[in-house]
């Protein structure tokens, strides 16, 4: 009878790993836009991003030159922060807790290590993944994948 438990425990494991294992996001409130664009270092205006660490960029509509979402959510835009040596973090610009409680479209605004909605008074983490650190937000900022080849970070969401 412990062979029949076995298979049984082994078949129901089988269905629902995957499931409970899927690769998530922190913040599925915003809606997904396609995002892919490429900046590299020998642009002037991304220079200090890819040389100073802790430094952040805008990317908005006015980039639409690098390629496809860099206005983001409702033309919100993207930060794309240099954490360190070849870690970028790249985030949605849209407070998701303005979004969730009252359907409006806010951008939030980067003031050093914070990210801070000028509507909710929410501050998020920019270093760590867009974590809501005070202030009634309870969801992480959208982030997007991003990937550094030495000279050129890339941003997408799109497998």
């Amino acid at each position: 009878m412990s062979v029949s438990n076995l298979r049984i425990f082994l078949l129901i494991s089988l269905f629902t790993l995957p499931i409970i294992s899927c690769d998530r996001d922190k913040n599925d409130v915003i809606p997904d836009i396609t995002v892919d664009f490429t900046i590299t270092a020998s642009d002037p205006e991304f220079y200090d991003l890819f040389y100073a660490p802790g430094t952040s960029v805008l990317i908005s509509s006015a980039h639409r030159y690098l390629g496809q979402g860099t206005a983001g959510y409702d033309g919100n835009g993207i930060i794309i922060y240099n954490a360190s040596e070849g870690l970028f973090y790249a985030y949605d610009r849209t407070c998701p807790h303005c979004f969730v409680t009252d359907d409006v479209s806010v951008a939030v605004d980067v003031d050093g290590i914070f990210i801070s909605c000028p509507r909710c008074s929410t501050d998020y983490a920019i270093g760590s993944s867009g974590l809501p650190l005070n202030g009634p937000g309870q969801y992480y900022l959208k982030n997007y994948r991003t990937s550094f080849t030495g000279y050129s970070v890339r941003v997408w969401n799109r497998r």
